[in-house]
């Protein structure tokens, strides 16, 4: 016996599903006017800044650079001396050194009654460790995976919780690009090594990384972390005025993507950018260029694509060198290994550090965060560490990169079509 299908099912079950994929496609798409933005100093604008990304600008901080495998020693230290609360999120765990002397760390902690929470990405913590994982929770560390595969995140499975902060007692914060892999250790020493930076806080600003940290706790586990407990008040701890950006709201550019194009309209006089994936979308290549028009200093500084941990990446990015290298942007290959720090700085005056990196996963998909820091002697600081990075990096040459060979041109149109997914 045959069984005979009508055409007209055919069409309607092709039509059905069409129709399913453009309302889920347009329920997760979000909207990308392009911004326009009045250039302005940005002494007029930092409560501007703090209000369209959806922040408070609080002065009385106290902010210390750590970099390379210089903040773990800090980090522990703080979290032996924690006395109420612990709370840690990150993106990538490896089992190593590192994770066993969290997880030691933390299992202790929690041992002593100190309430220890742990939001890590269930795609980046895959290869944290079974045991480690068992022995956190054995020893009463309350422990949530962002976003595991399941059939109720299937349309978030490519959101990913990009962030790391540590915030101790609700009065000590780090936030910057370190992950939890031994990688991170040494002082950049070669390739195995990389090259990142954190920062360690202390004063009101606390506040808002521990805000960011519930704000995916309670997705994930619907417990609400309030009281003193985790947000106590936090008296003046140094000068510095700061504000956290972390709010991904759908259906309009996020907060981390209007504070890059913000910064970059106001700056006069000079723009560092350090980051290892730098992939402006058409808004950014223009107010970059833009801003060289001006007179502004724009420099940029990415890691080589042979010390990259994605070279795909780096490809990518090479697709668009040709824009900004014409339009007077200047770029340089960081040559000892991956550069790993996501760093802004504004006319030495001003500057964002944090886990966000310059393209459209961070500033569209990913839970993102960054802390803006309006401190001179703060920018300075990551001024003269661009200046030291330069000693180990190369300028991009515009007539060089125009003969790069065919096969390398090839592989950069071809790994910019997936730049969205990278």
């Amino acid at each position: 016996m045959t069984l005979t299908i009508p055409i007209w099912l055919v069409i309607l079950v092709g039509l059905t599903i069409v129709a399913l994929i453009l309302i889920v496609w347009s329920l997760k798409r979000r909207r990308r006017p392009r911004l326009e933005l009045e250039t302005s100093e940005l002494e007029t604008l930092q409560l501007s800044i703090a209000g369209l990304t959806e922040g408070t600008l609080v002065e009385g901080n106290r902010l210390e650079l750590l970099q390379n495998g210089a903040v773990w020693e800090p980090l522990f230290r703080d979290l032996e001396s924690a006395a109420k609360t612990i709370n840690f999120e990150t993106f990538l765990c490896k089992r190593g050194q590192l994770t066993r002397r969290m997880t030691e760390t933390l299992c202790r902690k929690a041992k002593e009654g100190v309430q220890v929470r742990v939001l890590v990405d269930a795609n980046g913590s895959r290869r944290y460790g079974r045991e480690d994982m068992k022995r956190l929770r054995e020893a009463g560390v309350r422990v949530a995976r962002y976003h595991p595969i399941r059939i109720t995140n299937l349309g978030m499975w490519n959101n990913r919780d990009h962030r790391k902060i540590t915030v101790v007692d609700g009065c000590i914060g780090y936030v910057g690009g370190h992950c939890l892999v031994d990688s991170w250790l040494g002082d950049a020493e070669d390739r195995d090594h990389f090259r990142d930076i954190s920062v360690r806080v202390e004063g009101p600003v606390v506040a808002q990384l521990q805000s960011a940290f519930a704000e995916n706790w309670i997705e994930e586990t619907g417990e609400v972390p309030g009281g003193t407990t985790f947000f106590p008040e936090i008296e003046r701890a140094g000068d510095a005025g700061a504000h956290a950006v972390w709010i991904s709201s759908s259906g309009s550019p996020s907060s981390v993507k209007i504070l890059h194009y913000m910064l970059i309209h106001a700056a006069q006089r000079r723009i560092t950018i350090q980051n290892p994936y730098f992939l402006p979308d058409p808004d950014a290549r223009r107010a970059l260029v833009d801003a060289v028009r001006r007179g502004v200093d724009v420099r940029v500084m990415i890691p080589a694509t042979q010390v990259s941990d994605f070279p795909i990446v780096q490809h990518a990015s090479h697709h668009h060198y040709g824009t900004l290298l014409k339009g007077g942007v200047k770029l340089f290959d960081y040559q000892r290994t991956l550069l790993h720090q996501k760093v802004i700085v504004i006319d030495g005056r001003w500057s964002a550090i944090g886990s966000t990196n310059f393209d459209d996963r961070s500033f569209e998909l990913n839970d993102e965060i960054s802390l803006v820091v309006y401190d001179e002697a703060f920018a300075g600081e990551l001024e003269r560490t661009f200046e030291r990075d330069l000693e180990d990096s190369r300028a991009v040459d515009l007539e060089q990169w125009k003969h790069r060979p065919f096969l390398h041109k090839l592989k950069d149109f071809s790994a910019y079509t997936l730049k969205e997914q990278l």
